[in-house]
């Protein structure tokens, strides 16, 4: 039982950016880039978390792949923020995003060993595919400056080979049952 209500939870967390986009007015680009860095930092902590906890080799070189790049992202929107003179500026989307990602954070924290493993891989599945719908529906077609626009498509392949090294990721956990 506890286990149904903590993968709801996950479920809940990861689409909460789908469910922004779809009911959000459409951002700004100060807005879309607090959006680009939340999004960016919520899968470099559960990467931190996961590289720290899992056991599993396969799921630490994933784990530390979302830091590694994540981080890179939020280098490069923070880089073009300072030469745009753009300031992001906190929205309700970036808000839900912080939540969602914290509440994964503090339900991973309870699990351990194949149970955790599962639960992050399957969180990022969930997150990413949120994080591809956001940028085809609300951040690409929303962003006005043509450099901002050009590093949300720029990043798109990378979210979507991620959410593909996790699926095989997921196969491979479910294969070897756990």
């Amino acid at each position: 039982m506890n286990r149904n209500l903590h993968l709801a939870a996950l479920a809940l967390a990861a689409l909460s950016l789908q469910a922004q986009a779809q009911n959000a007015a459409a951002p700004n680009d100060a807005q879309i880039a607090a959006i680009v860095v939340t999004a960016n930092q919520v899968d470099v902590d559960a990467g931190k978390l996961a590289a720290g906890k899992t056991l599993s080799r396969t799921v630490k070189a994933f784990a530390q792949q979302m830091v590694t790049d994540h981080g890179g992202v939020n280098k490069m929107a923070a880089d073009l923020a300072q030469k745009l003179k753009l300031t992001p500026q906190d929205n309700p989307t970036a808000q839900g995003l912080q939540k969602g990602g914290d509440d994964n954070l503090a339900a991973l924290r309870q699990l351990h060993g194949a149970a955790f493993d599962k639960a992050y891989v399957d969180h990022e599945i969930s997150y990413h595919q949120a994080v591809l719908d956001a940028l085809d529906k609300l951040l690409i077609p929303n962003a006005v400056n043509a450099e901002l626009k050009a590093l949300l498509l720029k990043v798109r392949p990378v979210i979507d080979a991620h959410l593909q090294h996790a699926r095989h990721l997921q196969a491979e956990l479910g294969a070897r049952g756990g």
